[in-house]
């Protein structure tokens, strides 16, 4: 009997191939080319586009084992993870499939035989369920496979009928499940197979998809079934072990032990303890692979998830007694346990490393803030004797301190509690209706023309990758958003023509500019835009003679606009290939801007780029620009353009054929813009710009050709001129500038010392306000023309004159109000400083906080100073007792 997880996934690939099937590699967790899907959640979402007719393969039969992820989006089980035997963010699911080759029969064959005599599954405690109208596979599994009609169960649409969408391939299907025994029931009379409890658990379904569902509902038999199967892993490998949970197989092993000696506990012997390790487990293999597949933390889409993800992860921790960041030294646990299934971790298990760190570290002090506030939630309605979490302070917990609500209902489900969603929705609408007040909006009005537009003329064919002139017949012209027949000088207008060579604004790059000249007038063209229903506007304006629809221009591209663009278009391909093999795998484009005179580049990473990082990036594009590579076109299926490893930009809709533009081996994407002929065009390539944009997300903004030369000797220009002033050569400077700084600093630093000596010896003089209140020394000081860094190093020379006790204080320095608050550590628990300094700010027009020991506030009324000082007074009085 096979029993490993490692066994079984090569014995399932070997079973297919040998019958056959082409065994597929895993495709990404990032849906391929298909927006409609936020992670791969199935082993059919790559033979998508073959299942519909829209891709043919150079095979009919596969195999494979599909990495998934289901956490967002419809397929959702990041809740249930923990709390059950089998559910998974993260799990792989293994496959079989036919497009139009075999059907039913030898499905339910290789099925059967493939668990009951390679596995060896017991063939007495398997159940099967078909649909209750398939009377083919009925017949087959009791009269092919001998399986007792006792054991064969007819199940409704809900259960046994797949489709993948409202229209479209659908059929049913047929699921095999085991037997586990009453002890994993639910003890009520009615379970049987399709009850919601362990005992009859699904293992494999088989999907037969033989029907074409119209937008009426009806049912058209396909011309070629094909077949679907999916089975998880994790659930095969818990049964062919004897385990009643997924989490107690040898795919997890390693992991918990992992997990177990960082936080010093064991699984297996309490149950709270049990439930926050195999969140953890699964948590480690979901965010592993998400990273690994380009997904970095932010906050949308898929890098929401993430971050989701690890931070219901690291609250886990916390129960477990991690207070600081530690998921990051676990993920080598999944590298090292699935690396040989996966081999791409093994490139990518650094950045992992990396990323996971930084991300804890900025949640650990949201969970510092608000697992005390939650806590104190949870204590007060169960004293209270509720089984409710109030939703408004749920939504103040999420809104002041970014506490993710999902870790609110974790932590109140852990104490039989619940949370008031609508209170929460209530209050959540509540704040966005003041912010949709607050805010203005413009309606995108219907362009009135479109209908009209469509009955006079075709979309525009670009005929401008081997040229930059052309005739084309104008079809239609728009002045004001309104239909003409003709235009006169000077009039703004936008053209339509049937043919261009005008490269419209996409994928980044700007819309040519040039010239459009016909028999009575011609038209300067400021830039083209592409609509949706794929007209080309070339807008401009008619600057001689007049135009009318119907006319036959000569169509113009400015070549010296369209070259430069090219340039920067190249290099931003060479740069993109260059960030992903100098920074990892994980760097993706986010957005572009491809102009004739620059280029701009967003893309995915979780750190700033170093000058060294900067240096390396310049230099391995301008080798491949020095090695005068050829830049070639093809257009191909995108499955083809994926299998040859081209970049796609994933999220976007893609039609049956894409253009791949390549340089060599080095770089390889789709993309519809307009290039070099060979890389050495391209001339020089120079960054002059990289920073962050957003959480997760870089810009660069770079120049080439003729731009980047200009850019150079701006640079050396500005080194010789910093020369002059330091009086070095160009040579010397960096040496004279570093012992100029030293000099600085040093002078600085004594006159730091003297400024703070002379205020002290002041102080010793100056009049210093004390009071003893409730046993507690309070002292208040005020000491102007000071900033909040010169109060800080002031109090640590005073503070020996309080040893126990209260002090403050205040200084006005250029219409800014500084106050610092101490409180002696033996009195922390009977009066915080970072109440005191939230108390008094509101008399200098400021706010406050900080630690119990150590506190400041700021303020802009500084003749409310005084005030603020003596209420410190008042607040000791009223609290310190």
């Amino acid at each position: 009997m096979i029993c490993s997880g490692h066994e079984l996934r090569q014995s399932f690939l070997d079973y297919f191939s040998e019958r056959g099937h082409t065994s597929v590699s895993s495709a990404s967790l990032i849906p391929q080319a298909d927006p409609t899907l936020l992670f791969t959640n199935a082993g059919m979402n790559q033979f998508k586009r073959v299942f519909l007719g829209e891709e043919i393969r150079g095979y009919s039969r596969a195999t494979s084992i599909q990495k998934c992820m289901r956490a967002g989006g419809k397929h959702n089980d990041l809740e249930n993870v923990g709390y059950t035997n089998r559910h998974h963010t993260f799990f792989e699911m293994l496959g079989n499939f036919s497009f139009g080759d075999y059907f039913k029969e030898e499905a339910i064959v290789f099925g059967w035989e493939y668990l009951t005599k390679v596995v060896g599954l017991p063939i007495d405690q398997l159940w099967v369920t078909v649909y209750r109208e398939d009377d083919e596979a009925y017949d087959l599994w009791e009269r092919r496979m001998a399986v007792p009609a006792s054991r064969i169960i007819r199940l409704g649409e809900k259960d046994n009928f797949w489709q993948m969408g409202d229209t479209g391939p659908c059929g049913p299907c047929s699921e095999i499940h085991i037997d586990q025994g009453v002890a994993l029931g639910c003890g009520q009379p009615m379970c049987a197979v399709g009850c919601d409890c362990d005992r009859y658990l699904e293992i494999w379904n088989l999907v037969f998809m033989q029907y074409d569902r119209d937008a009426s509902g009806t049912l058209h038999p396909l011309p070629k079934p094909s077949i679907d199967t999916g089975m998880g892993l994790e659930r095969l490998a818990a049964v062919s072990q004897g385990v009643t949970s997924n989490f107690d197989t040898d795919l997890f092993h390693p992991i918990f032990q992992a997990i177990g000696e960082r936080t010093k506990q064991t699984y297996g012997k309490e149950v709270n303890i049990d439930r926050s390790m195999r969140v953890i487990a699964d948590h480690l293999r979901a965010m592993t692979f998400l990273i690994v597949d380009g997904i970095l933390p932010s906050n949308e889409g898929r890098g929401y998830v993430l971050r989701r993800i690890l931070r219901r992860a690291s609250r886990y921790g916390r129960l477990l007694g991690c207070s600081e960041p530690f998921l990051y030294e676990l993920t080598d646990s999944v590298v090292q346990e699935m690396n040989g299934a996966y081999p791409s971790l093994n490139e990518g298990g650094s950045i992992v490393t990396e990323v996971v760190q930084r991300e804890e570290e900025r949640f650990i002090g949201t969970l510092e803030q608000g697992t005390p506030i939650l806590d104190s939630l949870v204590s007060e309605a169960k004293s209270k004797g509720l089984k409710v979490l109030e939703g408004e302070a749920v939504f103040k917990l999420y809104d002041t301190y970014g506490f993710p609500v999902d870790l609110v209902e974790d932590a109140a489900r852990e104490e039989n509690l619940r949370l008031d969603h609508d209170g929460y929705q209530r209050a959540l609408n509540a704040q966005r209706e003041r912010a949709r007040k607050a805010a203005t909006f413009a309606a995108t009005a219907v362009k009135p023309y479109l209908n009209e537009l469509k009955t006079l003329a075709s979309s525009t064919t670009f005929i401008g990758y081997d040229r930059c002139e052309a005739e084309g017949i104008i079809q239609a012209i728009l002045k004001d958003d309104q239909l003409v027949q003709e235009v006169l000088p000077g009039e703004p207008i936008e053209i339509i023509l049937q043919t261009s060579p005008f490269y419209p604004e996409g994928g980044g790059q700007v819309g040519d500019q040039g010239m459009l000249t016909g028999p009575d007038g011609r038209v300067q063209v400021d830039t083209t835009s592409k609509n949706d229903l794929g007209y080309f506007l070339h807008k401009g304006r008619v600057i001689e003679g007049r135009v009318r629809v119907g006319d036959s221009m000569t169509a113009r591209v400015r070549v010296t606009s369209r070259q430069d663009a090219a340039r920067n278009h190249t290099a931003t391909h060479l740069m993109h290939a260059a960030l992903r093999e100098l920074l990892g795998p994980h760097v993706k484009q986010y957005g572009s801007l491809v102009a004739p005179n620059r280029l701009r580049f967003d893309f995915a990473h979780f750190k700033s780029l170093s000058s060294r990082d900067i240096d390396d990036i310049e230099s391995l594009v301008n080798e491949q620009i020095r090695a005068n590579t050829p830049v070639h076109t093809n257009v191909m299926s995108i499955q083809d353009a994926i299998d040859e490893g081209a970049l796609a930009f994933f999220g976007d809709k893609y039609g049956t054929e894409v253009r791949v533009v390549g340089v060599g081996s080095f770089s390889k994407e789709l993309c519809g813009g307009t290039h070099c002929a060979q890389t050495g065009e391209i001339g020089i390539f120079r960054i002059v710009s990289e920073g962050g944009i957003s959480a997760g997300v870089r810009r660069i903004e770079a120049l080439t050709g003729a731009g980047a030369l200009a850019y150079t000797k701006q640079i050396d220009g500005q080194i010789r001129e910093l020369a002059e002033l330091m009086k070095a050569s160009p040579n010397d400077l960096i040496a004279k500038t570093h012992k100029t700084l030293i000099t600085l600093k040093e002078t600085e630093r004594e006159l730091e010392q003297l400024k703070m000596k002379l205020v002290a010896q002041e102080l010793d003089a100056a009049s210093v306000e004390s009071q003893s209140i409730h046993d507690i020394q309070v002292q208040i000081q005020q000491v102007d023309g000071l900033t909040m860094a010169e109060l800080r190093t002031l109090s640590d020379k005073i503070r020996h004159t309080v040893p126990s006790g209260v002090l403050v204080l205040g200084s006005a320095k250029d219409e800014k109000v500084s106050l610092l608050v101490i409180v002696t550590k033996d009195l922390v628990k009977r009066i915080k400083a970072g109440d005191i300094a939230k108390s008094i700010a509101s008399h200098v027009d400021g706010s406050g906080g900080g630690r119990p020991d150590m506190a400041q506030a700021g303020g802009s009324f500084p003749a409310g100073l005084p005030v603020a000082l003596s209420q410190v007074f008042e607040f000791v009085r009223e609290h310190g007792s």
